[in-house]
């Protein structure tokens, strides 16, 4: 109804390129006339004059004639100029009007349609000039990213589909077992109804992580940390996990002070070692790096294991994505464990990005963190502080 409605008023008003048009002419109509008033006033009265001064005597009977001439002359000329710039005038402008109509009605267009649902549509690039080719390329980019976001949208609702089926599916025929009396009421039953009931929990609190995570609504302490410590621990914390499965971890720590939230940057450490091991085959290595460069702490991550096409990493921290959709299935975790560390990185001031030379050649994440101003601190006690216990609760990650 809105959209009839503004059909309607549309239809009801001049369109631009007429309102334009008739403007200009108006315009030019308006310097044309006055420019034959001010001549009609102005000039007769100066040919007279010069008339006067030409010193011979002209008859009283051939002056009104001859100024008659001049007048008439003068506003023959007028008008005739007056209409061919006119004419010509009013050619240039409803072609400038039009090529300029054009391209807006063409991003009218392409606009219904993105308003529509249709996010592939874009405005052609025509051309006209540097300032609406601008708003085209604008317009694109937005139309780029609504089907982008569309698509990620469509895309985590079935990946939420796909996770939460598994579980659902086999509490049903659990459930359903028990009461028609063909699976007994045992610890064994019992055993695996709570693991499909906490599959369904870290679903649901993971989602709810990630929105945190995204929507900047997370609530951090941040205070300095001595961030090799922090790394040392949560290394600590994988090392048993590194050792049952044959991957060497591997650390070059440096003393580097960061303004972070202990806690939350674990959970980002451990996310990121257990997507390291995740993807690194029996034999292979894991390195932990972290030092301070100017006003930023780095910490990265380096795999030997299956690493990342130019594709993958165009997707890696999207939610829900995971590089080896087949393998993946039957691994622990949503597969967005990359997607909240990443978000914890940005509420911290840092970032959290990622390289690989290409697949089958390991990977490299890089954690960024701002580095704290010790040289502020009063005391020596608030100087770096150093944690105690990592061993919270940390999402599984998914590449």
């Amino acid at each position: 109804m809105g959209r009839d409605r503004r059909s309607s008023h549309s239809r009801g008003q001049t369109s631009w390129g007429t309102r334009m048009f008739l403007t200009q002419a108006m315009v030019l109509a308006a310097s044309f006339a006055t420019a034959g008033l001010v001549a009609i006033v102005v000039g007769p009265p100066l040919f007279h004059d010069h008339l006067l001064q030409i010193g011979r005597q002209i008859g009283a009977a051939e002056l009104p004639h001859i100024e008659r001439a001049f007048t008439d002359a003068g506003v023959a000329s007028l008008a005739v100029g007056f209409l061919v710039a006119l004419v010509l005038a009013l050619l240039a402008s409803w072609y400038e009007t039009n090529r300029l109509r054009r391209p807006l009605e063409q991003l009218t267009s392409v606009a219904s349609q993105v308003s529509s649902g249709d996010y592939s549509a874009r405005v052609p690039q025509a051309g006209f000039s540097s300032e609406l080719d601008g708003v085209g390329t604008a317009f694109n980019d937005m139309a780029h990213r609504l089907d982008a976001t569309e698509e990620t949208r469509r895309r985590l609702l079935s990946d939420v589909a796909h996770e939460v089926r598994t579980p659902i599916a086999t509490l049903t025929a659990l459930l359903e077992a028990i009461a028609d009396d063909i699976t007994p009421w045992n610890d064994e039953t019992q055993h695996l109804l709570l693991l499909q009931a906490e599959r369904l929990q870290r679903i649901a609190r993971d989602l709810d992580a990630v929105s945190r995570a995204e929507e900047g609504r997370l609530s951090l302490v941040q205070e300095p940390v001595e961030i090799s410590e922090v790394v040392e621990l949560a290394a600590t914390t994988a090392r048993s996990r590194y050792l049952a499965k044959g991957v060497a971890l591997e650390q070059q720590l440096e003393g580097a002070p960061a303004m972070a939230d202990t806690q939350r940057i674990a959970q980002v450490l451990g996310n990121l070692l257990d997507n390291a091991l995740r993807h690194t085959p029996a034999g292979g290595s894991v390195l932990i790096e972290g030092r301070q460069h100017g006003g930023v702490v780095t910490v990265t991550v380096t795999d030997t294991g299956d690493g990342l096409t130019d594709d993958q990493l165009d997707h890696v921290f999207e939610r829900f994505y995971r590089a080896d959709m087949a393998r993946a299935r039957d691994a622990a975790g949503a597969g967005i464990g990359l997607t909240i560390s990443r978000g914890l990185a940005i509420a911290h001031g840092g970032s959290l990005t990622a390289t690989s030379p290409g697949e089958g050649r390991g990977a490299t994440f890089t954690l960024t963190l701002p580095a704290a101003d010790i040289s502020h601190a009063h005391g020596p006690d608030v100087l770096v502080r150093r944690p105690s216990d990592l061993t919270g609760h940390q999402q599984g990650a998914d590449r």
